[in-house]
């Protein structure tokens, strides 16, 4: 099978959708398929698209550049869209919309939250072939081997990890935290570490900040610490928890966005209002708050394996998904366009 992921890859520290991309196709090279990032062969069983938006980094190709290869190269590619992005994240009020509209050209659509589904069913998604598969972390790299244990005449230490510097990635709790590290109690207490971006001029005062890291050296931080805390907000999924998680660290949470289905019963749900409560229960509690995490069943070999099964599903049964899709033809002069293009694009 010959799959293309429409992420443009990048080396080192990058958002959650690169480590997707990364991690998906790393999979299914081990399982025998080719896998590219464009559209330039005319052979390409499984389109995936993951990032539409034209300027974005991230994006290898739109859904229009799908939908002229679907008209103009090869009708019987089979075409998957993962959303994992809504204007509530970042209170934008113009990505929902967009992605509708490029949604239209999908044969199957994969929603990488059931928060995030419900969300887009409601504002009206036109899609009956959908699904959630929830994301997951390489388990090479992030896994508990070598965690720091805590000894109870310690300080408890907290860490988080964020690319994005959005202010919804949950820097009113993290400047809480920094307000609380402060007070001289609360010092002797707990630490914190912050790794990543950070919005423009702010500062953490009482925390420890590291500049963003990727792969072992984020895995080896993370694990110096015993528990992951996100005061992320709207989050489709996220990526930091799970690495975390992965880590063998409990993880303090907000119920906000598609994060709770991915860190329910394997740590401590809190509010802002609430905070310095439940940091007190997880410091009297943290053998019974740490205790499930072991059991954390989400990774990236999990994740990846759900997508070829839904790609080996769309290949057998790709006549019956052709017949339903409904993609608008094109005319002589677009397509007479279009193989212009190809022909300087692919050279």
């Amino acid at each position: 099978m010959k799959i293309s992921i429409g992420t443009n890859i990048k080396d080192g520290p990058w958002g959650g959708g690169n480590l997707f991309a990364i991690n998906l196709k790393e999979f299914l090279i081990s399982k025998g398929h080719d896998v590219i990032n464009n559209l330039n062969d005319t052979d390409i069983d499984i389109i995936l698209i993951t990032e539409p938006r034209k300027t974005s980094e991230s994006s290898a190709f739109t859904h229009l550049d799908v939908k002229d290869y679907i008209n103009f190269v090869n009708k019987e590619s089979l075409i998957v869209h993962r959303l994992n992005e809504c204007d509530e994240r970042k209170g934008t009020n113009f990505v929902n919309k967009y992605l509708i509209e490029a949604n239209k050209v999908a044969d199957y659509t994969v929603f990488v939250s059931t928060w995030l589904k419900n969300l887009y069913l409601d504002q009206g998604i036109n899609t009956k072939n959908n699904n959630v598969i929830l994301a997951g972390a390489n388990e090479l790299v992030f896994n508990p081997k070598g965690k720091a244990s805590f000894d109870k005449d310690e300080k408890l230490k907290f860490v988080t990890h964020h690319w994005g510097a959005n202010w919804n990635k949950g820097f009113s709790i993290y400047q809480k935290i920094d307000d609380l590290l402060g007070n001289r109690d609360w010092k002797k207490k707990i630490e914190f570490t912050y790794i990543g971006n950070l919005p423009n001029k702010f500062k953490f005062k009482n925390c420890n900040y590291l500049e963003p890291l990727s792969g072992y050296q984020l895995a080896a931080e993370l694990k110096k610490n015993h528990v992951y805390l996100t005061g992320s907000l709207n989050e489709p999924s996220g990526n930091h928890h799970i690495e975390g998680a992965q880590c063998g660290l409990p993880v303090m949470y907000i119920d906000s966005g598609g994060v709770k289905e991915y860190c329910n019963k394997f740590g401590v749900e809190f509010t802002e209002e609430n905070m310095e409560e439940k940091l007190n229960f997880v410091l009297k509690n943290y053998d019974e708050v740490s205790l499930k995490i072991k059991d954390y069943p989400f990774n990236s070999n999990v994740m990846s394996d759900n997508y070829l099964k839904l790609f080996d599903e769309m290949i057998r049964n790709k006549k019956s998904i052709l017949s339903q899709r409904n993609i608008e033809k094109p005319g002589i002069f677009e397509e007479r366009l279009f193989n212009f293009k190809r022909m300087f694009n692919t050279k």
